[in-house]
């Protein structure tokens, strides 16, 4: 979801286990082959992504609008507050700007090394070390205004 395939997550793995697949030849080991197929992975949610929005971009901004919709809440308390705390995460980490999401969501959410990352996204290891900061320091702002404005 966070990557930008939500609810066609599904048909974004399909297409990238086939296209892994097809070019099974190609993986050199250089890297794991998790952060190889991954890294497949996160290139077809962006293919998906950027022909989704040349097809029904509106639709898609009016979806950006009202993040919550995507959020199941529980019915115990606990899981109404866990919900709430995941909605607010959701919503700043929507608010970084897309390479920041990408390298917070490949670190702390796929939970990959930042090896694996830098095999993922294509970036060289300093970019992923600095934007990795970066993008914390941006996420923990967004969460702290966040938080102030709820009091």
């Amino acid at each position: 979801m966070l990557l930008g395939a939500g609810s066609d997550a599904e048909d974004v793995i399909q297409e990238a286990f086939v296209k892994a697949y097809r070019k099974l030849s190609r993986y050199r080991g250089e890297s794991s082959f998790r952060a190889w197929l991954l890294a497949i992975v996160a290139n077809e949610t962006r293919n998906m992504h950027r022909s989704r929005s040349r097809r029904d971009g509106l639709i898609l901004r009016a979806a950006a609008a009202n993040p919550e919709s995507q959020i199941a809440e529980d019915g115990a308390v606990g899981g109404v507050l866990a919900a709430e705390r995941r909605a607010t995460l959701v919503r700043a980490l929507r608010l970084l700007p897309v390479k920041d999401r990408e390298v917070i969501v490949c670190r702390f959410l796929l939970d990959l090394s930042e090896e694996e990352t830098v095999t993922m996204l294509g970036w060289p290891r300093g970019t992923v070390k600095s934007r990795t900061s970066r993008a914390l320091a941006k996420l923990r702002a967004l969460l702290d205004r966040e938080e102030v404005r709820r009091g």
